[in-house]
């Protein structure tokens, strides 16, 4: 496993090298190989270049898989955050510092940055929690420094993920007091707050139930 983690650590932060690697060998292989078709002195290397392309836009995302299936749950926090000269998708990329406890208490450093942290659960957005507060991750125990961000575990993700259900909430509400008697808008709101109640149990949620409830019994 620590291997494997080391592993995937390097092909994810540093896929550059992990390309000229490939086409290294490649193109030695062949040759030590001895005598072999002419096709396959061409195919390696192309089949290295494919791959090398294919691992620099998925290498993260099976980072964070693997870490989150076979990792140690513990928690990290990012120290620094720097601004690079680099953009993606005309956003600049960030890199960062951070440390993370392992399971004897004590801590490691580590850095990532925008296009290398491996977060789950695996979406197209890259969402960091803040500088300074602490979050949750997985690691493989060995090799503390590749982690995996727990991103909806974090304060940052439950803020969010609440301020979307509030979104939806607004919107079924809105839609229900501008007619009441629209029975798939009661029906739409009725939904809403059963979801906000369902994924917001960490909050009071009294005068929600109460609607709820108020809803139900006037069909």
């Amino acid at each position: 496993m620590i291997f494997l983690s080391a592993l995937l650590y390097f092909i994810s932060h540093h896929g550059f090298l992990f390309a000229l690697c490939l086409m290294f060998i490649a193109i030695v292989l062949p040759v030590k190989l001895g005598k072999i078709a002419l096709f396959s002195k061409i195919a390696f290397p192309v089949a290295a270049f494919i791959l090398s392309i294919i691992s620099a836009f998925t290498s993260q995302f099976l980072n964070a898989a693997f870490l989150n299936a076979f990792g140690t749950r513990s928690t990290a926090v990012i120290t620094k955050e720097e601004q690079t000269n680099s953009t993606l998708n005309d956003v600049y990329i960030y890199d960062y510092d951070f440390i993370v406890k392992k399971t004897n208490g004590q801590y490691v450093k580590g850095t990532f940055s925008t296009t290398t942290a491996a977060i789950y659960p695996i979406t197209n957005a890259i969402q960091i929690p803040s500088k300074g507060q602490e979050f949750p991750v997985k690691y493989i125990p060995g090799y503390e420094k590749n982690i995996v961000i727990l991103f909806n575990e974090s304060d940052d993700g439950i803020a969010a993920r609440r301020s979307e259900s509030l979104s939806a909430l607004d919107k079924a509400r809105i839609q229900y007091e501008a007619s009441p008697n629209e029975k798939d808008f009661q029906q739409e709101y009725i939904e809403a707050l059963e979801t906000f109640i369902k994924n917001n149990q960490d909050i009071d949620l009294s005068s929600y139930k109460e609607k709820l409830s108020h809803l139900k019994s006037n069909p």
